[in-house]
């Protein structure tokens, strides 16, 4: 029984094709669907016996209905033909910075307006107690600009770095900067256009892309758009209902009263699919191309549950209309497949849309098994998107264990949960000396998985170096230059060397050996190469029995060869290489 979705149901018949053994037969149906599309089936069968129906259990395997357990159909996600993504993303490695918090080459700003702190203890949290009115104006900065991001990318090039995703970059009034007041220049304490133009050429140099974070979905309150503190000398939607800006919003009282993002008034929404929008950001001369031609390799879409379809589509037609192999990743938080949002199914990753999407259930799968280590529900978390998701997406997954939006992973994975807690919690609680050691051991085993499973790893900026800290402010501190964890920053070079040499990261399939008492094994193959991976989250050390095929091979961690079987220390991984 299969039924495309938002379809009826259809009978297809399938064919005896013989036996398997004394007691199992084979059933067999060929068919081709042409219409991309999300599309749902089930077996239903007539024996002797009676009649019945066969559901998706787990792990793509299923089981005889009966009655009690939720029933779920198997999946075909049914994309178009020629849907290619950017082969330049393939095996690569992913660096997120947050620009304010990653390093200040000192030089001389300009045009900074007064309103803004200026800090240099960079060891000491950002900002985060309301004031006197109970707000967090989110206005202290460290300094971090787009030239010390050029001075460090011999660094981000020793592990291994092959694309930067930059926190937002445009002028906007607070460190985050996810409250754009000007779409076409840069903030001017990050530095200037022609900054960003040698940033992008000196890491093509190195064979690094730079990607941008694209906020669509709403502007600043203090824009020039909308222009609420008549800071700039436009006519924004505020100020007039003549103004150029004022069909990108929606006000159901002029001025006071309009659409906001989640309710914050600093945060009017805009309307995508307004025409002057619409060609202010994707038209020839709008902004997602403009950034193109000066140098960006693509966009992260931030909040893209919160964009129209129709707004994406011609947001990803004009990227690659102005570079062919363009990146566009999106922000999506559940299985991008099945995500239904305002009313209605999304079609991402049908082909016409996004390339890939920031990997959250990968995210939960790697620190859930760091915690908890429940070998079962990885291989099961993990199995659901490589079955449900295109090929062309699952090669190049944004594959994250934290961003500016989570806890950072090491706290994440041996720290106290922070649900509930308020942020003067969050402020004084930090990793004991015993907790940050373990910690420390997972946060390697985690990262092993992040760097081998299909997709491409992003590391996000001090995680490398043992940076912790909880949720928005604590997990955007500056990054401790001099100051790092020398043990996990060689760990994590040697993955990225590891990455670099192994064909089979690019494009290669997953197959999971086992998944049992707290260990996962998995193999990573394509026709150049292969690994086997062994995750160990037990606290004692195991010894793996290997099939004959992975016995007597070289472990690229420690260096060493396998036997027979091969030692896999207690919260560690080893990969071996065939």
């Amino acid at each position: 029984m299969l039924k495309k979705d938002g379809e009826d149901m259809v009978d297809y018949p399938m064919y005896w094709a013989g036996m398997n053994g004394e007691d199992k037969e084979i059933w067999d149906i060929e068919m081709e669907i042409t219409s991309p599309g999300l599309y749902f089936y089930h077996f239903d069968y007539e024996s002797s016996w009676g009649r019945g129906s066969i559901f998706l259990k787990e792990n793509g395997i299923g089981a005889i209905a009966n009655g009690i357990e939720m029933q779920s159909a198997w999946q075909l996600t049914v994309y178009d033909a020629a849907f290619e993504t950017p082969d330049w993303m393939k095996g690569g490695i992913i660096y997120q910075i947050f620009p304010d918090r990653f390093y200040n080459s000192g030089k001389p700003k300009e045009n900074v307006p007064q309103d803004r702190i200026l800090r240099t203890d960079t060891e000491n949290a950002p900002y985060w107690k309301p004031d006197e009115k109970g707000r967090v104006l989110n206005n202290d900065y460290f300094g971090g600009d787009l030239e010390g991001v050029c001075e460090k990318l011999p660094y981000l090039q020793s592990l291994g770095v092959s694309c930067i995703y930059l926190n937002p970059i445009f002028e906007a009034h607070s460190n985050h900067r996810y409250n754009t007041a000007d779409y076409e220049k840069i903030d001017p304490l990050l530095g200037t256009e022609k900054d960003f133009k040698k940033l992008c050429a000196d890491a093509k140099k190195l064979g690094i892309h730079i990607i941008l974070d694209g906020v669509f979905s709403h502007t600043g309150a203090d824009s020039r758009y909308f222009n609420r503190a008549n800071r700039y000398d436009t006519v924004g939607a505020y100020n007039s209902e003549d103004s150029p800006y004022y069909p990108w919003y929606s006000f159901s009282s002029f001025p006071n009263r309009y659409k906001s993002w989640w309710g914050f008034e600093s945060l009017p929404e805009v309307k995508e699919e307004s025409p002057a929008y619409m060609q202010f950001i994707n038209g020839k001369n709008g902004v997602v191309r403009k950034w193109l031609k000066l140098g960006a390799s693509g966009w992260r879409l931030d909040v893209a549950d919160e964009l129209p379809d129709s707004f994406i589509a011609a947001l990803s037609k004009a990227a690659k209309a102005e570079k062919k192999d363009a990146f566009i990743v999106g922000e999506v938080w559940e299985d991008a497949t099945t995500k239904w949002a305002y009313g209605k199914r999304r079609k991402y990753l049908l082909g016409e849309e996004l390339d890939s999407v920031m990997n959250y259930p990968f995210a939960a799968a790697i620190l859930n098994f760091a915690r908890g280590g429940i070998a079962e529900r990885f291989e099961n978390a993990v199995m659901n998107i490589v079955e449900n998701y295109p090929k062309p997406v699952l090669d190049v997954l944004m594959n994250h264990i934290g961003t500016h939006d989570t806890e950072r992973a090491i706290t994440k994975i041996a720290g106290e949960s922070c649900e509930y807690r308020d942020r003067a919690w969050q402020s004084q609680k930090h990793l004991s000396e015993t907790e940050y050691k373990k910690g420390e051991t997972l946060l390697q085993m985690a990262a092993v998985l992040q760097y081998t499973l299909p997709g491409v790893p992003s590391l996000y900026y001090g995680d490398e170096a043992g940076l912790e800290g909880y949720k928005d402010p604590f997990n955007r501190g500056c990054y401790p230059w001099g100051r790092e964890n020398k043990r996990l920053l060689a760990f994590y070079k040697k993955l990225g060397e590891i990455r670099r040499e192994i064909p089979c990261f690019k494009n290669g399939e997953l197959h999971f050996l086992s998944a049992v008492l707290g260990c996962v094994a998995y193999e990573r193959e394509n026709e150049e190469s292969a690994v086997l991976v062994i995750a160990n989250r037990n606290e004692n050390e195991i010894d793996y029995h290997l099939p004959k095929k992975w016995q007597g091979k070289e472990e690229l961690l420690r260096g060493d060869f396998s036997g027979e079987s091969i030692s896999v220390p207690a919260m560690g991984a080893v990969i071996l290489i065939f």
